[in-house]
């Protein structure tokens, strides 16, 4: 046991009243705690008579990223084994769609630094490089990496500017961190200054750009989005959508009330609002409905075919008749307001996207903490769509400086001016097609990251 052993664990101590009164809580964390201490991994997958790769991504941004990662080293070394970890459990779930039926994949939840629950991983699952994506350093977890001589690799590498002002305060325990990293692959130069300002070594540090854009598929349309759109009740043929995709806090109410606005001018308009967090569905229906609007739930027309309504959906009620045969046959007295599509299922939201004149990218326009300084925009713009977001954009700062150089991204500061956006792109379609597709350029031209990520992480393997 060290000294940063005897911090956390003061700090669990001090935390324990606050979540040990509850009973939900308290069976929620005592779990996590659990299998973020390194108990109960399930080592089915992992053969430990061939290397693997640790790769830990934060939360769902990450998760997605390391897709194409491990496709590309599969490709290059077959038999090699992978354990991805994770911190969130948006990303955790994200990770068992991704690789819960992948054999060569073993997904665990990220441990605690404490030295025992360290140890207890990497004895277990013995990896031969770990990689961390964008940024997060423990000391205990580099520590131990280095007494077992395995290499830490960052890829994707960046630094919000908040945790650049904490780091700055903390530079007597931050420079030796980054002086264990074995490499430092960063997304640009801006990126790697702030790491050598911090004490990482100069010559570890190379500018390889960002694999959020390797991440999207560069297309006209995705597979599967026409059913999307006959299950839920958009009918593009009928009138313009607008797709709203992972929103925060605040920020739908916004969207509603923007919404409400354009269908005095647009009334065909349609509109789908997809938020972040799945926690957060059931709040998001209950506004969308108090609203004055129908709910349509996706996960309540997935493999039924039927529409899903909320208050006073009910046909015949004086809002949408839905034909139990065919969901576009919804016809809509127009005395009432449209219904608006609920995305509350995983993994859909680039099918959303696909169906989309207009897109709006949520945690982008609310502030709500830097944490959450934005979501993906680069996924619709891969589809040549006209894409709007907010001021709070820090967590992809990179590629927002490429697409703002190509004129290729709308930036908008309150509810009025998302509605003049949103306004200008429906009257102007040949101006949204432009913009979409300067956006779908520079998709194209910044791919290549992760091929360049690979080949470090290949170096360290042999």
């Amino acid at each position: 046991m060290n000294g940063f052993d005897l911090a956390y664990g003061l700090g669990v101590g001090v935390s324990a009243p606050f979540w040990l009164i509850k009973p939900s809580s308290r069976r929620k964390v005592l779990s996590a705690f659990r299998q973020r201490m390194g108990r109960g991994i399930d080592l089915s997958r992992r053969d430990l008579a061939r290397p693997a790769v640790l790769i830990h991504a934060v939360s769902l941004g990450e998760i997605n990223a390391t897709r194409a990662l491990i496709d590309l080293l599969r490709a290059d070394r077959p038999g090699l084994q992978f354990v991805v970890t994770t911190t969130t459990q948006t990303g955790y779930e994200r990770g068992l769609q991704l690789y819960g039926n992948q054999a060569d994949v073993t997904l665990i939840r990220y441990p605690l630094d404490f030295s025992c629950a360290i140890s207890r991983v990497l004895d277990q699952l013995r990896p031969s490089v770990v990689v961390l994506i964008e940024l997060e350093i423990w000391p205990n977890f580099l520590a131990h990496c280095k007494k077992r001589g395995i290499p830490v690799i960052l890829v994707n590498g960046r630094i919000t500017p908040s945790s650049y002002r904490n780091y700055r305060r903390g530079a007597v325990l931050v420079r030796p961190m980054l002086r264990q990293l074995a490499e430092l692959c960063v997304q640009d130069e801006a990126f790697a200054e702030q790491f050598r300002s911090l004490g990482a070594p100069p010559d570890r540090i190379h500018i390889t750009g960002t694999m959020k854009f390797d991440t999207a598929t560069v297309a006209d349309r995705i597979d599967g989005d026409a059913q999307l759109a006959a299950e839920v009740g958009i009918d593009r043929s009928a009138g313009p959508v607008w797709i709203c995709g992972s929103t925060g806090p605040g920020e739908e109410s916004i969207v509603l009330e923007v919404y409400r606005r354009l269908l005095v001018n647009f009334p065909t308009l349609q509109l789908a609002i997809i938020p972040r967090k799945p926690e957060r569905f059931d709040e998001v229906a209950k506004l969308i409905v108090d609203a004055g609007f129908t709910c349509v739930r996706r996960s309540e027309t997935a493999g039924s075919r039927q529409q899903a309504a909320g208050s006073g959906g009910e046909a015949g009620s004086g809002q949408w008749a839905v034909g139990s045969d065919n969901p576009q046959s919804a016809i809509r007295n127009p005395q009432s307001p449209p219904p608006v599509v609920l995305g509350d299922t995983m993994g859909e939201l680039r099918k959303f996207y696909s169906l989309a004149d207009v897109v709006f990218v949520g945690r982008t326009l609310v502030d709500l903490g830097h944490r959450q300084h934005g979501s993906d925009m680069i996924e619709p713009a891969a589809l040549a769509k006209p894409v709007i977001v907010g001021p709070y954009t820090h967590n992809f700062a990179d590629a927002m400086r490429k697409f703002r150089a190509a004129d290729a991204i709308v930036e908008v500061d309150s509810a009025d001016a998302l509605e003049s956006a949103v306004r200008r792109f429906l009257k102007d379609p040949p101006a949204a097609q432009t913009t979409g597709q300067r956006a779908q350029e520079v998709v194209r031209t910044q791919q290549g990251a992760t091929r360049r990520h690979a080949d470090f992480v290949l170096k360290y393997l042999g």
